[in-house]
C-alpha cells in the first residue's frame, strides 16, 4: 500500500473546504438563521400553518447546512491531531484510520461541493416527479414502474418522504404513469437532471419467443409550488373531470367518484390526482402540480426568449438521455456525462448518486459554456 502523503491531502482538503465555505457564505448562513430563529419564535406563528411550514422548514434546511460545513472543519482539524500524534508514537493503526477518515472526509467533501452547485432560481424547491411509459408496450409499462421503484429507493436511502400522488395502471404489467413528491430541500435541483427519455434494453419476459426489446420511458421534474409563488389560473382556463380511483388491472378501489382530472385547457397539461381519500384532497393536490408545471413552463419560456438568438434544442422522444443495457451485456451509462456503471441491479434499486452528481457537474460546465 502506497504511503499517504498526509500533509499535502490535509492542505487539499482545507483548500476544497474553503472554497465551498465561499460559496456558501457562512456569515450570511448565520444570519439568515438568525433571521428565521426569530420568526419562529413568534407566538402566533402557526395561526398560518401554510407559513410556519415554510419558515420551520428553512430554518431546519439551513441549520442543517451551517452543521455539516462546521462538522466538516472539525473532521479536519481531528485529522490533523490524529495523523501528528500517530507519526510521533509511530503507531501505524493510528495512521491508517486516518487514511479511513481521510477518504471519508474527502467524499463527505465531493457530495457538498455539489450542492454548491445548485444555485438554480428553484434548486431549493422540493420536487414533483412524473413518469411515463412510451415506446415499447408492455415492456415500456414494466420499464416506468422500474424506474419509478428506483427513485422510490434512492430517496428511502436518503431517508427523504415521498408521497404518491397519483398511479395509472397499464393492463397487463407496470404503469402507464406516476406521480409522486419528494419532500427535502433541493430535490429538485438535484433531481432535475434526471429529467428526458430513459431507454431499456432486455429479454422481454413479456415475450414467449425470449427475443431483445428496447423500450422508452419519460421522466418529468418540476419544482413543488410554495406559498409565496404567484400562479393564479383563472376558473374559465381549468376544465375538471372526476372519476373513480382504480387499481391494477382496473380492479375498483373506490365506490365514490373522489379522483380530479384537471385540464389546463391554453396549455393542454392534464394533471391527475386519486390516491388522497377525497375529492376535495385530490382537487387540492392537482391544483398544487398544475401550479408548479405552469410556474416552471413560465420560467422555461422566459429562457427561450434570451435563448432565441442562438437557439435552443429540445429533446425529441427517443433522443434518450441514459440507456439501461441488460442484455446482451450489463450497463447503465448516462449519455450526456458518459458515466456508466456494470452493476444494473445496484442502480435500479436506488444507487443513482454517482449519475446524478455527473449530471449536476456537467449542467454547471454546460452554463459556464453557454455564459
Amino acid at each position: 500500500m502506497a504511503e499517504i502523503d498526509f500533509p499535502a491531502e490535509i492542505r487539499a482538503l482545507r483548500a476544497t473546504y474553503d472554497s465551498i465555505a465561499q460559496v456558501s457564505d457562512v456569515d450570511s448562513l448565520r444570519r439568515e438563521i438568525a433571521e428565521l430563529s426569530e420568526k419562529a419564535g413568534v407566538p402566533d406563528l402557526w395561526d398560518d400553518p401554510a407559513a410556519a411550514q415554510v419558515v420551520t422548514s428553512q430554518l431546519s434546511h439551513r441549520q442543517s447546512e451551517l452543521e455539516r460545513l462546521t462538522t466538516l472543519a472539525g473532521r479536519i482539524d481531528d485529522l490533523e491531531v490524529l495523523v501528528e500524534l500517530g507519526q510521533e508514537a509511530g503507531d501505524e493503526d493510528s495512521l491508517a484510520e486516518a487514511g479511513t477518515e481521510l477518504a471519508s472526509i474527502r467524499s463527505s467533501l465531493e457530495q457538498l461541493e455539489v450542492v454548491t452547485l445548485l444555485s438554480g432560481e428553484y434548486d431549493e424547491r422540493e420536487a414533483v416527479v412524473t413518469i411515463r411509459s412510451g415506446a415499447g408496450g408492455v415492456d415500456a409499462a414494466d420499464f416506468a414502474e422500474m424506474l419509478m421503484r428506483m427513485y422510490l429507493r434512492w430517496a428511502e436511502r436518503r431517508g427523504y418522504p415521498t408521497k404518491v400522488m397519483d398511479t395509472s395502471y397499464a393492463e397487463e404489467a407496470g404503469i402507464k404513469s406516476a406521480t409522486f413528491e419528494v419532500n427535502a430541500p433541493y430535490a429538485f435541483g438535484t433531481l432535475s437532471v434526471e429529467a428526458g427519455t430513459h431507454r431499456l434494453v432486455r429479454i422481454s419476459p413479456f415475450d414467449n419467443q425470449g427475443r431483445r426489446q428496447t423500450s422508452f420511458a419519460a421522466v418529468e421534474v418540476i419544482p413543488l409550488i410554495e406559498q409565496t409563488d404567484s400562479i393564479e389560473i383563472p376558473d374559465n382556463e381549468i376544465r375538471v373531470d372526476v372519476f373513480r380511483s382504480s387499481g391494477p388491472g382496473g380492479q375498483s378501489v373506490n365506490t365514490t367518484d373522489s379522483a380530479v382530472r384537471l385540464t389546463h385547457i391554453p396549455t393542454g397539461i392534464v394533471v391527475s390526482m386519486q390516491n388522497e381519500k377525497s375529492q376535495i384532497q385530490n382537487r387540492a393536490a392537482a391544483m398544487r402540480v398544475l401550479q408548479s408545471r405552469l410556474l416552471l413552463l413560465k420560467k422555461e419560456q422566459e429562457d427561450a426568449e434570451k435563448k432565441a438568438l442562438a437557439g435552443d434544442i429540445k429533446a425529441s422522444w427517443g433522443d434518450q438521455m441514459r440507456s439501461y443495457v441488460l442484455n446482451p451485456y450489463q450497463m447503465v451509462k448516462d449519455l450526456r456525462t458518459n458515466h456508466e456503471v456494470g452493476n444494473t441491479s445496484a442502480v435500479l434499486d436506488g444507487d443513482i448518486d454517482a449519475f446524478i452528481d455527473a449530471g449536476i457537474r456537467w449542467r454547471a460546465d454546460s452554463r459556464k459554456t453557454e455564459a
